[in-house]
């Protein structure tokens, strides 16, 4: 480990989910206790570290940008990579010109130990565990990244999806222990966060490996209602949940809940049938469908957004429409579109293959209907007043922020209502699709 005066700039670039933003920051603060200065990663800096996706091929490409962007601000600044990518291809990341460290999933929390002078490698050491050893659990939560803190509550996945490689880069599922999540939100919310966002791979699973076993010691509706007994916490916001995970008993939960808000991210994948059982989902539309339907019976005013996947490996013409019928016909709020991708070791990958153009001719159509699910939402919410968090920067002359029911709005800038909360009526949608506010009402927190 380097010496203590020799102070450091490192620099942190995240790709990727919330759970990575979250890692991020728990890995950045590491830096900082042992006498690193941070700084942001368009400064110069003697380290560069880059928290790697690779859930499409999109993410795999953008890491070369990132290495080269660092280059280009210091060409002799020490370039780290870790995350997914880091675990699933090491060899390939360790060969991009310019990367000095590979870390995988486990050796990515002891970052700083792997330092021991910052001279550029010719080659990229590698330092990679075999995924079956990453089976212990790491806690992290974001602070002074946003406005809202991602607070990790789970991690790993035992599904087996024929698309996904997240097993294979992160592990078994496995959970914080409940004490420590509570522990984390107090401390989140005593540095005067508003909002907190609970992530994970598969948040639903939680309480599995709580204490290293395999066995459920709580389930996600416990931390639910234990988290809502938090002093301190004005939001906390579910991010995206299994449809078989998400029960009738926590959707009733939160509909009452004191601190838990309306809005609810659920994968789709596929609404055919046919589709979502060769991607081996562990469901069918119809509980899709009924979920929905408990969600709006219980809170009218929700946000329901959804992950849908198109051009699967075999999804003909018909599976396809019949997805887009689907959704078209569901009280839902928003897509995201994700065009399916190759990804080596994946049962899909050996699958008859649709033709890209195909693929993105589908995504477009689905993005639009997107466009016309987010519309019709917001003017569902128009003449009703809602509580808006204000974000901190100044885009253009405004400053936006998100409702309860995460509806975006945007006021003139004004640097007193960063991260203050304001109940607001919401009368016009602007031409760029958001709620414009003129005039903030009176302050509530």
């Amino acid at each position: 480990m380097m010496l203590p005066y020799m102070k450091k700039q490192v620099a942190f670039y995240t790709l990727g989910c919330k759970l990575n933003f979250s890692e991020t920051s728990t890995i950045a603060r590491s830096f900082v206790d042992e006498g690193f200065n941070r700084v942001d990663f368009s400064e110069i800096a003697d380290i560069y570290v880059i928290n790697t996706c690779s859930v499409t091929e999109n993410a795999d490409k953008r890491f070369k940008t990132i290495v080269k962007q660092a280059q280009k601000i210091n060409p002799e600044a020490f370039v780290i990579a870790v995350g997914c990518y880091a675990q699933l291809k090491p060899e390939e990341l360790a060969d991009v010109n310019g990367v000095d460290l590979v870390l995988g999933a486990t050796e990515k929390f002891n970052i700083t130990s792997y330092i021991n002078d910052l001279t550029k490698n010719d080659f990229g050491e590698i330092h990679s565990c075999e995924i079956e050893e990453a089976n212990f659990y790491v806690g992290s939560y974001s602070i002074g990244d946003r406005t809202r803190s991602f607070l990790k509550v789970q991690d790993g996945c035992d599904y087996k999806c024929t698309f996904c490689t997240i097993p294979l880069a992160r592990g078994i599922s496995r959970s914080d222990t409940l004490e420590n999540v509570l522990q984390n939100a107090k401390e989140i919310s005593g540095k005067g966060i508003k909002e907190i966002v609970l992530t994970g791979v598969n948040i639903g699973d939680y309480g599995k490996g709580e204490f290293g076993n395999k066995k459920h010691e709580h389930t996600f509706f416990e931390l639910v209602q234990e988290l809502d007994t938090v002093d301190g916490i004005e939001r906390l916001r579910i991010s995206s949940i299994e449809p078989n995970l998400l029960k009738n008993e926590t959707i009733e939960f939160v509909a009452k809940s004191r601190t838990f808000v309306p809005h609810f991210h659920i994968p789709l994948q596929s609404g055919s049938n046919t589709i979502l059982k060769q991607m081996r989902r562990r469901y069918n539309k119809e509980l899709y469908a009924n979920r929905v339907l408990k969600i709006r019976e219980v809170m009218p005013h929700a946000c329901i957004g959804v992950d849908v996947i198109v051009g699967f490996p075999g999804e003909t013409e018909a599976n396809f429409l019949e997805t887009y019928n689907f959704l078209n016909g569901l009280n839902i709020s928003y897509l995201h579109v994700f065009t399916y991708s190759e990804r080596d070791n994946t049962p899909a990958a050996e699958m008859e293959q649709v033709p890209k153009n195909i693929r993105f001719k589908r995504s477009k159509m689905l993005r639009g209907l997107s466009v016309k699910k987010r519309r019709a939402f917001y003017e569902s919410q128009l003449d009703t007043t809602r509580t808006v968090l204000f974000e901190s920067e100044n885009k253009e002359g405004y400053i936006h922020g998100f409702t309860e029911n995460y509806i975006k709005v945007k006021a003139p800038w004004n640097p007193e209502l960063v991260n203050t909360l304001h109940q607001i009526e919401l009368t016009k949608i602007d031409k760029d699709g958001l709620v414009r506010i003129e005039f903030i009402e009176a302050l509530v927190v």
